[in-house]
């Protein structure tokens, strides 16, 4: 008679799992709380201690460690010598394990819970039977997670029983799973600092990157190709934030690696408003973005900010992507959307542009500012910075009194209109690939010079880039301005007020540039590059 043991603290289809391996054949063993669950659903269950002929001892610390467990997971069946140790010593042979291990994760996300009592959730020997039965797949099923339930039932259920495949496939998610675990032991314990003959767990200092980082991603699919089709390419989470880790594809074609790259850039502009707005991406800059009374609107006023460029584009809504909204941008060739929701009544009208990508995504943590840390490889390592957030942008700039970070440097102040404009275009520029500079209105932008190696070419290419004239629109530079010709070349195209971080040791003669143009510049104390 082939013999599972069951060992679970997610008890999920265990019953209906425990039944079907009964009526396969299998002997059932068990531990502690999956043992009582299984007895009291009529099951028939032999205890570890039984086939040990050890109690549990240790406050159940020490359970299944022992050789009649153990060697009846490891013995290799083909080879004489085990299996005849394991009838010397009266040791039955384990064929099927179906363990996962103490939630130890929940337990760390539990505030205040004492380190003794975090201690007590990190799981030995269920890490021990994985991995032993993982070891032996050829001979043992190793099954980690509810989920897999059924398809290790579908494959003892075959003539030949389950292939060497299966079998490979059930072993390597076991070894991820374990590596899971132990990463997040190592993460959590990382946050526990000695004090005195205490071990005391703290929460991490916000500015302080970890020590070490622990990465777990776990792959989407493969993708067609990378930048170029000579590169291969994959798309991963690893993240339980959302995002686009856990998008859903209701329509299109299969995203390529540019499209995830855009998607994430117009998702990354439309997070910096509270307002109804809209982002058209290009090769991850933003060609046109824009506020209004709706998605529709809004969505109008950035396509139309440069209609040229947004043939082709990547578009982003904060808003529920609804049967107006649809209609405008399938009037447009759009080559991916990306919004929070789809309405039921949009999704005709997008099906009309059967090759265009529609991507439902939750942004909401990354809006919240849970989601901190991002990661970018290069040679040789890898470099992690805190996300860059416009926070000083996050309250009305015109409105009096309130606590500013930044200052009026010029003589002439900017007027209301002139306030909501800046306010506007600082939010935006934060997402142009640096050096830019771009001009705007209160509810869109009108221009848009992005990625340029001097502020006075981003000057020359956003003002070639304008579908309008851009006399009394501000201008938004992402640094500052080095030399006073960057702030002539605004002035000259058009622009009555101008916002920069500050800080060049030329400060004082681009602020007196600014009073000769009667320009009302504002300094924010705060840079953002986007390389």
């Amino acid at each position: 008679m082939p013999r599972a043991l069951l060992s679970v603290s997610d008890k999920t289809g265990l019953v209906d799992f425990a039944r079907a391996l009964v009526d396969l054949g299998y002997e059932i063993v068990s531990t502690g709380g999956t043992a009582r669950t299984l007895a009291a659903s009529g099951l028939a269950v032999v205890g570890v201690s039984d086939i040990t002929r050890f109690p549990e001892m240790l406050d159940g610390r020490v359970k299944t460690l022992h050789p009649h467990v153990h060697g009846g997971i490891l013995a290799r069946r083909g080879r004489a010598e085990d299996m005849a140790k394991l009838a010397e010593h009266g040791i039955t042979p384990i064929d099927l394990v179906a363990v996962n291990l103490y939630p130890f994760a929940e337990a760390a996300a539990r505030p205040g819970l004492a380190f003794d009592d975090l201690v007590e959730e990190i799981d030995i020997g269920g890490p021990s039977l994985v991995r032993a039965a993982a070891k032996n797949f050829l001979h043992v099923l190793v099954v980690v997670e509810p989920a897999a339930y059924p398809s290790v039932i579908a494959a003892l259920r075959q003539p030949d029983g389950p292939s060497a495949e299966f079998r490979f496939a059930l072993a390597r998610r076991a070894f991820e799973h374990t590596a899971r675990y132990d990463r997040t032991i190592a993460t959590t314990l990382a946050e526990v600092q000695v004090e005195g003959d205490a071990l005391v767990r703290t929460a991490p200092a916000p500015d302080v990157l970890p020590p070490t980082l622990a990465l777990d991603w776990q792959k989407v699919r493969d993708l067609r190709y990378g930048e170029n089709p000579h590169q291969r390419a994959a798309w991963y989470a690893g993240s339980a934030d959302g995002g686009l880790g856990a998008a859903r594809i209701l329509q299109g074609k299969e995203l390529s690696y540019t499209n995830l790259l855009d998607l994430d850039a117009a998702a990354r502009v439309v997070l910096e408003f509270d307002e109804p707005a809209v982002a058209v991406i290009k090769h991850t800059n933003p060609c046109g973005v824009a506020t209004g009374t709706s998605a529709a609107d809004a969505y109008v006023r950035a396509r139309d900010a440069d209609a040229l460029s947004a043939f082709g584009g990547i578009v982003g809504l904060n808003r529920p992507l609804d049967e107006a909204t649809a209609r405008e941008i399938t009037a447009t060739f759009i080559e991916a959307v990306v919004a929070p929701v789809v309405e039921p009544a949009a999704l005709p009208v997008l099906a009309r542009k059967a090759n265009m990508r529609v991507v439902v995504a939750d942004f909401s943590a990354f809006r919240s500012g849970t989601a901190t840390l991002e990661l970018r490889s290069v040679l040789g390592a890898l470099l992690v910075q805190q996300r860059d957030r416009v926070d000083e942008a996050g309250h009305d700039w015109a409105v009096a009194g309130a606590a500013h970070a930044f200052r009026v440097v010029t003589r002439r102040a900017p007027t209301p209109d002139e306030w909501r404009a800046l306010r506007f275009a600082w939010r935006v520029c934060a997402h142009v690939k640096s050096n830019t500079v771009l001009f705007a209105g209160p509810d869109r932008t009108l221009a848009v010079g992005a990625g340029q190696m001097s502020r006075v070419d981003a000057v020359k290419v956003a003002v070639m880039k304008a579908s309008g004239a851009l006399a009394g629109s501000v201008a938004a530079s992402d640094a500052f301005f080095p030399f006073r010709d960057g702030l002539d070349a605004v002035a000259a195209a058009g622009a009555t007020a101008v916002v920069q971080p500050g800080g060049s040791v030329r400060d004082q003669e681009v602020i007196a540039a600014a009073d000769e143009h009667a320009l009302a510049m504002v300094f924010t104390g705060r840079r953002h590059f986007r390389h």
